[in-house]
C-alpha cells in the first residue's frame, strides 16, 4: 500500500487553497466606496392614551387603575395596573368589521395590512374653509399629477391640520356639546373618495387626523360601509400627520390582536426620510427602495475591520510552526 506524506510546505499550501477563494470576495468588499447611509425619522402618529383621550360620545369611560406601584418587601420595585377602553377611543384602528358584517375582524387582518407605504393628502386650506370638508376624488387625482399614482397596499391619509386642535374636545369635535353628535362639525373623506381609495387603487387603509374617516355630519356613515366592505382599515384620530412627506414614508399600525374585535387602541408609526420607504416604487409591495438599499450596502470603518480580520484569519490558518519548515505561503 503506497503511503502519502505531507511536509509543513504541502499543509500550507492546502491550508491556503482551501481558503484562497474568499479572498477575491474581501478584497472587493475592502475596495468597495463608502455609501452613504440612510437616515431615518420615526414619527409617532399616536396620541397618549389615558382616561382623557377623545372617544366617541355613548361608549364606556377608559379606567385605569394602579394595582401594585413600589418597593416590595423582597427589596425590588414591581409596577401593574389594570385598564379598560372601548375599542374605538383615542388613536384608534377600526377594523373592516365594525361597520360591515362578514368583514376582518381584528384577529382576521392579515400582518401584511398593517405595514405600508405612506399617501399624505394635504387639504388644509380647503378644511380651513370648510370645517364639515371631505377630502374628494379630485384631491386624490390632484395629488396623483404631482406625485405619480397611488401605490397598491399603501395607507392613505388625511391632512386637514385637525391635529393642531387636539386635546381640546370642543375643538376636535367642532362643538360647543361634545356629547351630541348631531352637532359635531370637522373633516371626513367623501364616500367616491372612499370607492376609489378601495377598489381602483386597492389600499390597505385609509386615515385621518380627526375622529372619523366619515365627516361631523355624517348620519349613515357611508364612508365607514364602504372601506369595510372592501376590507379597508380605518385609522382615526391620527396625530402628527404633517410631519410626513406627501410620498416617500412607510406606517407601521401596532395593533393589540383582539379576538372578535372591531377595533382598538394603537399605537402607529411612520417611518420618513431618506430611504424609509422600504417597498419598493409604484409597486406597493414587493420590493426595497434604492434608498433602503443603499443604506443596507454602506460600509463603515468598522466592518471593513471586520474583513481584514477576516483575511489576516485565513493566512494565519497557512502557518505551520516549528522546525525548518515553518513559513506563510500568500500565493
Amino acid at each position: 500500500m503506497m503511503e502519502v506524506t505531507t511536509t509543513p510546505t504541502t499543509t500550507t499550501w492546502m491550508t491556503t487553497m482551501r481558503f484562497s477563494w474568499l479572498l477575491p470576495g474581501c478584497l472587493m468588499m475592502m475596495l468597495m466606496p463608502e455609501m452613504p447611509r440612510a437616515v431615518v425619522e420615526v414619527v409617532d402618529l399616536t396620541y397618549d392614551f389615558s382616561p382623557a383621550s377623545i372617544y366617541w360620545p355613548g361608549n364606556p369611560a377608559i379606567t385605569f387603575t394602579i394595582q401594585s406601584r413600589g418597593n416590595q418587601s423582597a427589596g425590588y420595585w414591581y409596577e401593574s395596573n389594570s385598564f379598560s377602553t372601548p375599542e374605538h377611543a383615542g388613536t384608534h384602528v377600526d377594523s373592516p368589521a365594525h361597520f360591515y358584517e362578514g368583514s376582518w375582524r381584528v384577529e382576521e387582518i392579515p400582518a401584511s395590512h398593517l405595514v405600508g407605504p405612506a399617501v399624505v393628502v394635504d387639504v388644509q386650506a380647503k378644511a380651513a374653509q370648510d370645517p364639515d370638508y371631505l377630502m374628494s376624488v379630485q384631491d386624490l387625482e390632484d395629488w396623483e399629477e404631482v406625485h405619480g399614482q397611488i401605490p397598491p397596499m399603501s395607507v392613505v391619509m388625511m391632512n386637514s391640520g385637525w391635529g393642531r386642535r387636539y386635546p381640546n374636545v370642543t375643538e376636535v369635535f367642532g362643538s360647543a356639546h361634545p356629547t351630541d353628535p348631531t352637532t359635531f362639525h370637522f373633516p371626513g373623506i367623501h364616500p367616491d373618495a372612499a370607492t376609489f381609495l378601495a377598489t381602483r387603487r386597492r389600499v390597505i387603509a385609509a386615515g385621518v387626523d380627526t375622529p372619523s374617516v366619515d365627516f361631523g355630519q355624517s348620519k349613515t356613515f357611508p364612508t365607514h360601509v364602504i372601506l369595510g366592505r372592501n376590507n379597508v382599515l380605518g385609522l382615526e384620530n391620527l396625530a402628527n400627520v404633517e410631519r410626513l412627506p406627501a410620498r416617500g414614508a412607510t406606517v407601521v399600525v401596532g395593533l393589540v390582536k383582539l379576538v372578535d374585535g372591531s377595533g382598538g387602541p394603537a399605537r402607529i408609526l411612520a417611518l420618513a426620510g431618506d430611504g424609509a420607504d422600504i417597498f419598493e416604487e409604484g409597486s406597493g409591495r414587493g420590493g426595497c427602495s434604492s434608498g433602503a438599499a443603499q443604506g443596507r450596502s454602506s460600509r463603515s470603518a468598522g466592518e471593513m475591520l471586520l474583513v481584514v480580520l477576516f483575511v489576516v484569519v485565513v493566512l494565519v490558518g497557512g502557518v505551520v510552526g516549528g522546525g525548518d519548515g515553518g513559513c506563510v505561503v500568500v500565493g
